[in-house]
């Protein structure tokens, strides 16, 4: 994209954008803060401001005094009723469908499986029944819905709104995921992949919140990431950054979906750990509590069955798991060599109940490994959001796109 000169009008409307944004937030912050944090004249923010109470988005609650200041600030709050988005997160395996408010706080959330073997037609279909079941039960007016968001797995063409090839779905291949969505639930689509989804859910309601660069590794049926930087979604040249689960840590491993050796994900995905928790149990001897289990049913040793035994202490499981934050924890230091972020949040369901062993992994190893230890430790966090990352992240999306400083629209003609 070549650089380009920008009009009043666009200025205009980011800098309502970052009014809004500091609004947001703060959760509470007056006029005159808002312009000493943004260096925009009190009488821009005061005009701004009266625009977006008008509207309805912003609300006055309450007033506090500033020491040596005798007149008492009126507090800004983002009115969250004021309007509302539709989060979908596609996972090959599962379906979740949320409608959050303005602040990013779920009203309704409902799962349903993806359709086994279907094809994309059929998997539109599910999506818009289920946007249908949480907007009735929200009892949501339409016109206070600002669209729908959907977080798929990528790699996502943004250009045409298209999944182009998602990872254990055959036979997909450049579904216009966002045009047949739109129509099947008449609201306008917003369309990314899950672990950016996610990391914008982190900016806007999670342990992002405020924080200008930080790195987000979402565990789901895959491994994805995503960049925030310097307060703005990096995403690169084809608008797929961050694909952090194909990083190679092991050139001479397994064979990834992707076509390289030895990524992340074909080391640490629920497969993956699966598979290498039923290999030690069939060598045996392991004292670990599902080996009875294995020996009945291999089938009942799940992933959700190793993160389970890995929370309450099991030692085969605690040992495959320790293993998969200590590659995670190698990617990560990788990553914050590189991009110098604050923070790295780790989420999704795919670490749920073992949250605490990749947190202490990855902690360890920023602590000690990266150049800029000597001068600050970047800090690690787990998720708030937990399992709902990405169906939150996709609603987010909406309330981003929406509402949030978008340096790109400052260079577009």
């Amino acid at each position: 994209m070549r650089q380009a000169g920008t009009n009043l009008p666009k200025v205009g409307r980011y800098n309502s954008a970052v009014v809004l944004d500091q609004i947001q937030l703060a959760d509470g912050i007056s006029r005159a803060e808002i312009a000493e944090r943004t260096g925009l004249t009190p009488q821009t923010v005061s005009g701004i401001v009266k625009k977006l109470l008008a509207e309805g988005i912003v609300r006055e609650d309450g007033s506090s005094r500033v020491a040596g200041l005798g007149k008492p600030r009126t507090r800004l709050r983002i009115n969250g009723d004021a309007g509302c988005a539709v989060g979908l997160h596609f996972d090959p395996v599962g379906l979740a469908c949320v409608v959050v408010d303005l602040l990013g706080r779920p009203l309704v959330l409902k799962r349903s499986p993806t359709p086994v073997g279907a094809q994309p037609a059929e998997v539109v279909a599910a999506m818009a029944d289920l946007a249908g079941q949480v907007l009735a039960a929200a009892a949501v007016p339409r016109e206070r819905v600002l669209g729908l968001g959907l977080a798929s797995p990528g790699p996502i063409d943004q250009d045409r709104g298209m999944v182009v090839a998602p990872p254990k779905l055959e036979n997909w291949s450049h579904v216009p995921m966002k045009q047949l969505l739109s129509e099947a639930t008449g609201l306008p689509v917003t369309l990314d992949n899950d672990a950016t989804a996610a990391a914008i859910g982190e900016r806007w309601s999670g342990a992002g919140r405020g924080v200008a660069n930080f790195a987000y590794f979402f565990f789901g049926t895959g491994i994805g990431g995503g960049l925030i930087l310097n307060h703005q979604v990096h995403r690169g040249g084809s608008l797929n950054a961050a694909e952090f689960g194909h990083t190679s840590v092991e050139p001479g491993g397994p064979r990834c979906y992707c076509g390289n050796h030895g990524c992340l994900e074909s080391l640490i995905s629920p497969a993956a750990i699966t598979a290498e928790t039923h290999r030690r149990l069939t060598e045996g001897g392991t004292g670990s509590a599902l080996e009875e289990p294995f020996k009945r049913d291999p089938g009942s040793v799940d992933h959700a069955a190793v993160r389970h035994a890995a929370a309450e202490g099991d030692p085969l499981a605690t040992a495959v798991t320790r293993e998969a934050a200590e590659r995670v924890a190698s990617v990560a230091v990788n990553v914050a060599n590189i991009t110098d972020v604050d923070l790295i949040v780790l989420g999704g369901h795919g670490i749920r109940h073992v949250e605490a062993l990749y947190r202490d992994a990855v902690a360890e190893a920023l602590a000690t490994r990266p150049l800029s230890r000597h001068i600050r430790v970047a800090d690690v966090a787990v998720s708030p959001l937990g399992p709902d990352a990405a169906v939150v992240g996709a609603a987010s999306l909406v309330l981003h796109a929406t509402y949030s400083p978008q340096l790109s629209a400052l260079l577009e003609d």
